[in-house]
């Protein structure tokens, strides 16, 4: 076989080895080691491109930033920040169609921008806000699919840790990346608001509840309330992002004071023991490992790729079919989403993004731009079954609950509906991404 025809079959095994439940980074690493092996005819030229893609893929300074930032989004939410955010909105927005379900897409949204981490959105908060809401009469499906919709938020509000990992595989740079998810993000969490306030206005049974849904003991919120209770949320806010944007911190320092920052509330509010604190470590090492684990062998994948030379050969075939910008656009966003419901986020930016960006590159596609869509699109399919990673979280974090895992899909659906539109909406206004980047 020619190099281009053992790349395309290389690609063709990997999904169906991944469709067969095995994981993505042995799959990456199995399919490319044997395709590079198979290209040069010679196992110990495979052999050093392996060992070379675990020594060099992850050596640089910026991968830092992701231990960093999983560590602080971990301390943040031992810190129960998440409460306190939830807690304020609340209060502020309980008088609202849907208030509860609002204040968790709020609460989410403030949450999102101290953590980079989507599963610790969505475990927070199922803890929080689905007993609030069961207990002023929302309906459950209702409840879990809001917490588990708004916990995406979690990946496109900055600092986020799929910007970071795209910033690296497009070579762009994550401040850019950050300020390019501000827009987005905030516009994403408006939509899911609106949707929830339209739902409770013209179709109050699917979501229950009562139109002013607070205890009637618990008052309004006082300013020094919201001081207590916001002030380390702000501070975080302000040190981490500000530090970036003002070109203080580099995103890596960026990430290492915001992790003490995040150490130091939780001292001081008294939530952490040895045993919490070596909790946290182990679990930032278990994600940091894994995300780089995907890293380290989607590198070898790259590489395979290009010794066999198919994204060159499918440019110059795209090139020759005249294909549109939009119809290449919307065959990724269709691969995303396919790939959305089986594999994670990281991966499938790994695996998509290397044999798209070739294809756009003719088109002078703003790289910047096209890391917002492809996130957007692979985070879809975190509310998707039957990967649906949030979804998974959800469900596990309630398990003494009677709700099943098809209610937290189906509570998701129209989550996952609303960031399409969003997708669609930032596709055809693209200057929403690239407000505060340019």
């Amino acid at each position: 076989m020619t190099p281009i025809e053992i790349g395309i079959v290389s690609i063709s095994i990997m999904l169906v080895l991944i469709y067969c439940g095995i994981h993505v980074p042995f799959v990456l690493a199995l399919t490319s080691f044997v395709g590079v092996w198979m290209i040069r005819d010679n196992f110990q030229v495979a052999v050093y491109m392996l060992s070379q893609a675990a020594a060099q893929s992850i050596s640089d300074y910026i991968f830092a930033v992701i231990p960093l930032f999983v560590l602080m989004g971990m301390l943040v939410s031992a810190a129960d920040l998440g409460r306190d955010s939830y807690y304020v909105a609340n209060r502020l927005l309980h008088r609202l169609p849907g208030g509860l379900g609002i204040a968790t897409v709020a609460a989410n949204t403030v949450f999102a921008s101290i953590t980079g981490v989507t599963i610790a959105s969505a475990a927070v908060f199922s803890r929080i806000a689905v007993p609030e809401m069961l207990r002023f009469g929302y309906s459950p499906r209702f409840a879990v699919g809001t917490v588990a919709g708004s916990s995406v938020l979690g990946m496109l509000i900055p600092p986020s840790i799929l910007l970071i990992v795209y910033a690296i595989i497009a070579e762009q740079s994550v401040g850019a990346m950050f300020l390019a998810g501000i827009g987005p993000g905030l516009l994403l969490a408006g939509m899911f608001s609106l949707g929830i306030a339209l739902t409770a206005i013209f179709y109050p049974k699917a979501i229950g509840g009562h139109r002013t849904d607070i205890a009637e003991d618990e008052g309004h919120l006082t300013f020094r309330e919201f001081v207590e209770k916001m002030g380390p949320t702000l501070t975080l806010v302000v040190a981490v992002l500000g530090g970036i944007y003002g070109g203080i911190f580099t995103p890596t320092e960026a990430g290492g004071v915001g992790a003490a920052l995040a150490l130091l509330v939780a001292l001081i509010k008294r939530k952490l023991t040895w045993r919490i604190l070596w909790s946290i470590l182990i679990e930032t090492g278990y994600i940091s490992s894994s995300i780089l684990f995907i890293v380290i062998s989607a590198t070898m994948y790259s590489r395979m790729l290009g010794i066999s030379g198919l994204p060159t050969q499918i440019s110059t075939l795209v090139a020759d079919l005249d294909a549109s910008y939009f119809v290449i656009l919307a065959i990724f966003v269709a691969i995303a989403l396919i790939l959305g419901t089986i594999i994670d986020s990281v991966s499938i930016l790994l695996i998509t993004v290397p044999l798209f960006i070739p294809l756009l590159q003719p088109f002078d596609v703003n790289l910047v731009w096209f890391g917002i869509i492809a996130i957007m699109a692979t985070e879809i399919g975190l509310l998707t079954p039957p990967f649906g990673m949030s979804c998974y979280v959800v469900r596990s974090t309630l398990s003494e609950y009677k709700i099943s895992l098809e209610d937290v899909f189906l509570g998701a659906a129209p989550f996952a509906l609303i960031m399409l539109l969003v997708m669609i909406i930032l596709i055809a206004y693209p200057q929403i991404v690239l407000f505060f980047v340019y």
